[in-house]
């Protein structure tokens, strides 16, 4: 708990200078590297989470299969067009690994970790609707993900099209897809050791997590004049994690 305590204090130091450099345009060329270790203690979070709530060795599997599964179907992504859509990274987002940006999969342990606990709160009985909802959780964070790295940051670069920035609706399926199996397969797992989702230190911190990363990127959003997905994710978000807490376990 203290490595994790740790863990997570270094995540909001990182985040708060990160906000105020990005919010003032401070931030250097030669620095661009801090986005991708934001991205990863983000994604460390994530793991330490499953490994605390499923035991280290399931725990660590799961956020191990996470990273690679994500990394392989991102990869695809971006060399066949598969799923998401035809498109490029930058080196903006580096360090790269077979094209891919290391810190993407820790990006989805994020993702699936924070919309897990929302979603299980939501349905704690799991299934496909809990599946489901995970789905909708990570989509709506890429509803102001995508914008802000595509338009603001140059992450990568869209070659098919769509009105919403410029980007296909393929991308926001693939997430929702990805999500969904990803989800099922946790709940698939839980069914089978028999774990119940809890209310307490950790589940709430994911909860935080989420709410953070959104929040900050909204805030870039709004900055940069990216009022339609500012204003949606808003909207999305407050109906998403109050819907959560207001299902969560007492």
């Amino acid at each position: 708990m203290r490595f994790e305590n740790g863990v997570f204090k270094l995540f909001i130091f990182w985040y708060i200078i990160g906000v105020l450099l990005l919010s003032f345009d401070l931030l250097p060329s030669w620095l661009e590297w801090a986005n991708a270790v934001f991205l990863i203690l983000a994604g460390a979070l994530g793991a330490l989470y499953f490994m605390r709530r499923f035991g280290i060795g399931i725990g660590l599997s799961l956020s191990a299969f996470i990273f690679i599964s994500t990394f392989i179907v991102e990869g695809a992504g971006a060399k066949a067009d598969f799923l998401f859509g035809s498109y490029d990274y930058t080196e903006r987002f580096a360090p790269n690994l077979f094209g891919v940006p290391i810190a993407i999969g820790f990006a989805w342990i994020m993702v699936v970790a924070t919309s897990h606990v929302a979603a299980r709160w939501i349905f704690p009985k799991g299934g496909i609707l809990y599946a489901a909802a995970g789905g909708i959780g990570a989509v709506i964070m890429d509803l102001i993900i995508d914008p802000v790295a595509y338009e603001v940051k140059g992450y990568w670069i869209w070659e098919d099209t769509g009105w919403y920035y410029g980007i296909p609706w393929t991308n926001f399926f693939g997430w929702f897809v990805v999500s969904f199996v990803l989800h099922f397969l946790i709940d698939l797992l839980m069914k089978r050791k028999g774990w119940d989702i809890s209310g307490g230190v950790p589940e709430k911190r994911m909860l935080l997590l989420y709410g953070l990363m959104i929040a900050m990127f909204i805030l870039l959003g709004l900055i940069n004049g990216l009022y339609l997905a500012a204003i949606g994710t808003t909207v999305l978000t407050t109906g998403y994690l109050a819907l959560a807490w207001k299902k969560r376990p007492v």
